[in-house]
């Protein structure tokens, strides 16, 4: 099956047959570069495919295509139009069925493992339609959960699972994937959160939907009363390093009496990558300093409800703590 998302120059289609595996496996490369054992086989990835899993594979469309789909009203269109070749994919998400513990005992889920775009084609919206598209797969197999994880110190991440997509988070696992060799993740722990994205709620339909939420920017949360737990000390070379005050003392006072705070708001790097460049140890400084306040704030019964980018000279970053329901 082909679908075409309307208003964009991209095409996503179902992924089955060996060769496109092929090319997913030349994608992880081509990302994630510098270790070949970190590549997710393409027997594998058949299989996940045959077995109740999902891969989806981005395309970019032609001109001629384009204008033949536009005649059609419909927000996604499935046709009858040639499949671009496998060779020209620029992204891809894929998962496989798994469980989860619930109190009436384990449940189905939907584990998502890898979502991935060519570093050219990124901030277009790639990684958003294809989790779209995952979404509406796992639905239609009559699940309502999927998880992944993914490194809290990753901006780009962060903005598109929390804010874009609705998923939520109070699970910290430090370490996740011992030692990781690859150009991305080398140096630093392989810490993850892992996200839940429970696929029916309307906090996720709404964001998903094409009149989606307005996005909260920093002034919304601070006139909510949120306050920022940790503001970044910006270096004399304009990298941003840790503050040495882990949790303000009149904060820790709130937490551990009658006033725990509704809203929260902690500030990671804007770009992690950079500061690894540049200065490995300040970034690992970074992994330990923001390791030690999600573990606190998720044992105090805090969430990760939303993600707050600011653009301009100095980019800044905030995830948004709500305690329980909570939120804006």
């Amino acid at each position: 099956m082909l679908t075409w998302i309307k208003d964009t120059p991209y095409q996503l289609r179902i992924l089955d047959k060996m060769e496109d595996m092929i090319v997913v496996e030349e994608l992880q490369r081509l990302i994630w570069p510098g270790n070949e054992t970190e590549v997710v086989p393409g027997h594998i990835l058949i299989t996940i495919a045959h077995n109740g899993g999902v891969v989806i594979g981005a395309f970019p469309v032609s001109n001629k295509t384009i204008r033949q789909m536009r005649d059609n009203d419909d927000h996604e269109f499935s046709g009858e139009f040639s499949p671009p070749p496998p060779h020209e994919m620029i992204g891809f998400v894929f998962g496989f069925p798994g469980l989860h513990q619930t109190p009436q005992g384990l449940r189905l889920k939907h584990c998502s493992h890898q979502l991935g775009v060519l570093p050219n084609y990124r901030d277009r919206g790639i990684g958003f339609i294809l989790k779209r598209a995952q979404w509406q797969m796992v639905r239609a197999q009559g699940l309502d959960l999927i998880t992944w994880t993914y490194d809290p110190l990753q901006s780009r991440n962060a903005n598109l699972n929390i804010c874009c997509l609705g998923a939520i988070c109070n699970t910290y696992i430090r370490d996740a994937y011992g030692e990781m060799k690859d150009g991305l993740n080398a140096g630093l722990s392989s810490d993850r959160f892992q996200v839940e994205w429970w696929v029916n709620s309307h906090r996720v339909q709404n964001r998903l939907s094409r009149s989606a939420r307005q996005k909260l920017d920093l002034a919304h949360y601070l006139a909510a009363g949120a306050e920022i737990i940790n503001p970044t000390i910006m270096g004399e070379d304009g990298i941003p390093h840790p503050n040495p005050i882990l949790i303000p003392t009149h904060i820790q006072k709130k937490l551990h009496g009658n006033e725990k705070p509704a809203l929260l708001l902690v500030e990671i790097p804007s770009d992690i990558n950079i500061i690894k460049n540049i200065d490995l140890p300040l970034a690992q400084k970074w992994r330990l300093y923001t390791r030690a306040l999600f573990e606190k704030f998720f044992t105090l019964g805090y969430i990760i409800s939303d993600f707050i980018y600011l653009s301009g000279t100095y980019p800044r970053s905030f995830y948004v703590l709500s305690n329980g329901e909570e939120t804006l």
